[in-house]
């Protein structure tokens, strides 16, 4: 990390919390909190800050990913993970991060407001949405920091072969942190790239509870990285990211019976995107459905505006992908319930052109 944190940060002092400095205690006179409790009705207590790190939390998402306590960072999704990163090792003006379009639009946004330069190595449609490993390595030279790589990609919905990740980890090692996004890795029939965690310390894996465990309104995201990237993390991200109401939520909504529910609505999506593929790859005015790996299909279409208007005519609402390189005439359709999706297939059936 040496080479990849910015070097007005090397001395950087974070901010210490009064949670940080003293975690143990029986009467807490120390951050000008109001002593008195307010109990919910799970009696959660709120009128202290929370810790840091719930150290539950994360020993629960440990265990539950089989990964090492300190290989992991609890965050405000993994929008907030993304942001912290560029943020420790891009220099404004001076630093690059390297993206793969079209892909999640957030890397962009973020490099951005930290006024990090973007540079842009297009995935190669006509391979099925893969690495341009080639592309990706002759940069190596430009002030690269972070390469972020989507698998499963959104939009595209396909995963990306681990050895071509794992080369831009070997050719970037001590140079620039690989973060690979597996937001959507639930719905893949690959496993995560965590396993590889130990071996290349430069890989980053995000994750998150927004889409299959169904946890987006509780922001609840986690970096998996090798400990001295996660202490990094640690000094730049807020003295009480996560609140502890939406703490105690998640490790409810992580128990046994939830995570059985969780297991069987993956394996609902898995067949009815199955479904849904087949129930429209005939159309007159699909040109090309992308196989995914994700819980959304990405479709070609002649006339993406057509196909917009009318699922918005009766209440339906889908993606356009209109501003993504090579995506011109594409839309992205979710997966949803049986209903939902029976209901979406009647609509999408009554277009002729």
């Amino acid at each position: 990390m040496d080479n990849i944190v910015r070097e007005d940060l090397k001395t950087f002092k974070s901010y210490s919390s009064a949670r940080d400095e003293a975690k143990n205690g029986r009467i807490w006179l120390n951050a000008n909190e109001s002593p008195y409790d307010i109990e919910l009705s799970d009696q959660t207590k709120i009128n202290r800050y929370p810790d840091k790190q719930n150290s539950a939390l994360v020993s629960k998402v440990a265990e539950l990913f089989q990964i090492k306590s300190e290989q992991l960072l609890i965050s405000r999704g993994s929008d907030e993970a993304i942001d912290l990163l560029v943020r420790l090792c891009c220099t404004a003006g001076k630093d690059n991060i390297l993206i793969c379009p079209p892909t999640y639009g957030m890397y962009s946004v973020s490099a951005k407001l930290q006024n990090a330069g973007i540079i842009q190595i297009p995935l190669k449609k006509n391979k099925g949405f893969q690495l341009d490993v080639e592309g990706i390595l002759a940069n190596q030279n430009n002030n690269i920091k972070i390469i972020f790589i989507c698998s499963p990609n959104n939009p595209t919905g396909n995963s990306i072969n681990k050895s071509d990740i794992l080369k831009a980890c070997e050719a970037y090692a001590g140079k620039s942190l690989v973060v690979v996004d597996e937001a959507y890795v639930d719905y893949a029939d690959e496993n995560s790239m965590a396993e590889y965690i130990d071996q290349y310390k430069n890989l980053v894996i995000l994750r998150t509870f927004s889409k299959a465990y169904g946890l987006a309104g509780a922001r609840i995201g986690f970096l998996i990285a090798n400990p001295e990237i996660i202490q990094w993390m640690l000094k730049v991200i807020a003295p009480y990211p996560l609140s502890a109401i939406v703490t105690e939520y998640c490790l409810d909504a992580l128990s046994a019976a939830r995570l059985q529910l969780i297991n069987a609505q993956r394996d609902i999506t898995k067949t009815e995107r199955l479904k849904l593929f087949n129930a429209l790859k005939d159309l007159t005015w699909v040109k090309k459905i992308w196989p995914s790996d994700a819980n959304y299909l990405l479709i070609e279409t002649k006339n993406a505006q057509v196909i917009m208007r009318k699922c918005a005519e009766h209440g339906v609402v889908i993606r356009e992908m209109f501003d993504k390189p090579g995506l011109e005439n594409a839309i992205r359709i979710s997966i949803g319930t049986p209903e939902q999706n029976q209901e979406l297939i009647n609509v999408l059936g009554e277009i002729t052109s």
